[in-house]
């Protein structure tokens, strides 16, 4: 199982987090895609349109990382400062 967590105004959309099936050789980008799969408020909120960061196990991580079954998946927008 995935944990899926959501930061600023992702959080506002889809909640603070959810859990995903596991399954082997799943990336972040792969993640990523079935959520907007889903439409609605996933769709709209993780679009390939709106540049995110993510996170694994709170470690900053490329789409591209490979997943493993218990990790952590954070998504958030880009932090600016003011």
């Amino acid at each position: 199982m995935l944990t899926l967590r959501y930061f600023a105004r992702l959080r506002e959309a889809l909640g603070p987090q959810e859990s995903l099936p596991f399954t082997e050789g799943l990336t972040a980008a792969a993640v990523r895609d079935l959520l907007i799969a889903r439409g609605g408020a996933h769709a709209e909120a993780l679009s390939r349109g709106q540049l995110l960061r993510c996170a694994r196990n709170q470690q900053m991580c490329a789409e591209e990382v490979t997943l493993q079954d218990g990790d952590e998946l954070a998504f958030f927008p880009p932090v600016t400062g003011g």
